[in-house]
């Protein structure tokens, strides 16, 4: 199960994702997109170094490497502006790579360069207004063709939809709404973490 921050600051927000560590948390994906160089440093230098290795940076990679990062995060608007050649130069220095995408046809035609994509939205989306579904994905995703790459459930994602959306064929889940804009995340994470360990 992947966790995402909340794109904006929140209050106590390291402490809460160490505590999502300690409960088990296996990615955190770091996604600031409005962060500042010098604020992705302060924010990222926050978290323990113990824990570097299960941070995603989404914006500013090429700190990455001074923040001890080895996982980076394509959006899709990037990963259509960077070249296969450029996505085997960052494989080659050890990075590992994640990317979303919206369709199961653009899943589809992913490089297996990717590690894992979001597909998104699955739900109507608890963190983004408006942001809803304009097909069924637990339908499309009977159309995959790619299994080299990790297929992640994104939007909406809850305790009371993980079964089904792993049922239907997503091969983990990632919450970002479930733990910044309800209270109790840590409690909403350990149930959600119970679901996808019991599938």
């Amino acid at each position: 199960m992947v966790i995402i921050s909340n794109p904006t600051a929140v209050p106590n927000e390291i402490a809460t994702i160490h505590s999502l560590f300690e409960e088990g948390m296996e990615l955190f994906h770091v996604r600031k997109p409005n962060f500042s160089e010098e604020e992705m440093k302060v924010f990222v230098e926050g978290i323990g170094l113990d824990y570097r290795s299960k941070l995603v940076l989404h914006n500013h990679h090429h700190l990455a490497t001074l923040l001890k990062i080895n996982r980076i995060h394509f959006a899709t608007n990037l990963r259509e502006a960077v070249s296969n050649k450029d996505f085997e130069i960052v494989k080659d220095q050890g990075f590992r790579l994640s990317t979303s995408t919206h369709s199961i046809t653009e899943f589809n035609a992913l490089d297996s360069k990717f590690d894992y994509s979001f597909l998104s939205p699955v739900f109507e989306s608890i963190s983004k207004e408006n942001y809803v579904p304009k097909t069924n994905l637990f339908e499309d995703i009977k159309n995959r063709t790619n299994f080299n790459t990790k297929l992640i459930a994104l939007g909406g994602i809850e305790f009371s939809n993980i079964q089904k959306t792993l049922e239907s064929g997503f091969d983990d889940v990632a919450l970002l709404g479930t733990i910044w804009n309800r209270t109790q995340p840590i409690k909403n994470f350990i149930l959600c973490q119970q679901i996808v360990l019991s599938y």
